[in-house]
């Protein structure tokens, strides 16, 4: 079994038992919910094995418990981060490679509250890489643990950004390297280059298409993406 479909199992129950948690006033629910939240966390735990760090089920039923909210702010939903793909006048692309797991990627960085998008997307390179950008547009909408990026439920906003300025500068906390990459020679571990990298490398060569977002799966929740299926994009256009 992936990893992956774990972790998606795992986060998707969590999510429908805290949710509930916090809406019902039904004490029978509530430990219905408990329990599927106890599941979760065993599912979690077999996932966590297989990468080598694992969780204590228990203490991640007491941290779930933790953050479960009453009503509108107990409704779970991912998280939203942004991701800048930033290229030069050469065609390459910037690339950070991260502190915490020595993976690959372009720079990311959780939406603050009091920033828009893109004003968040321009703040994080800048700290992440030292190199002065201006976001151009929105190129893609990417489900994090279907990427394989994350481990915590989040969807990605993804920007065409043009380097304007500054050195490269790695942050001494978030990376480990960081530097400009062609298309044929590009740093491994890339996380999900299988599935941004076409994308990104067009909108840097000054192509323009319509946004990249996750195909619908069928069923909507059991289903995978087939092999070789083309990704869709906004205007029903496919790229791989």
């Amino acid at each position: 079994m992936p990893t992956r479909t774990l972790l998606r199992w795992s986060e998707g129950l969590a999510a429908i038992a805290r949710t509930g948690l916090g809406f019902t006033e039904s004490l029978y629910e509530q430990e219905r919910f408990e329990e599927i939240l106890r599941v979760a966390a065993d599912i979690r735990s077999v996932a966590d094995e297989g990468i080598g760090d694992q969780l204590d089920a228990v203490g991640l039923v007491e941290e779930w418990m933790g953050q479960v909210g009453r009503g509108i702010p107990g409704y779970v939903t991912p998280k939203v981060a942004v991701g800048a793909a930033v290229g030069n006048d050469r065609g390459e692309l910037l690339l950070i490679q991260r502190a915490d797991s020595g993976v690959w990627l372009y720079p990311t960085g959780w939406c603050d509250v009091g920033y828009s998008a893109s004003e968040v997307v321009v703040k994080e390179v800048k700290e992440e890489t030292g190199i002065a950008v201006e976001a151009e547009r929105l190129i893609a909408v990417l489900d994090g643990l279907r990427l394989g990026m994350t481990r915590v439920p989040l969807y990605s906003l993804v920007f065409h950004c043009r380097a304007v300025g500054g050195k490269l500068e790695p942050h001494p906390l978030e990376c480990r390297d960081v530097g400009w990459f062609r298309p044929d020679s590009l740093p491994s571990p890339l996380v999900g280059v299988e599935r941004w990298g076409e994308t990104v490398f067009a909108a840097i060569r000054g192509e323009r298409r319509d946004v990249l977002y996750d195909r619908v799966r069928q069923p909507l929740w059991r289903g995978e993406p087939e092999a070789g299926t083309a990704d869709r994009h906004g205007g029903g256009a496919t790229a791989r």
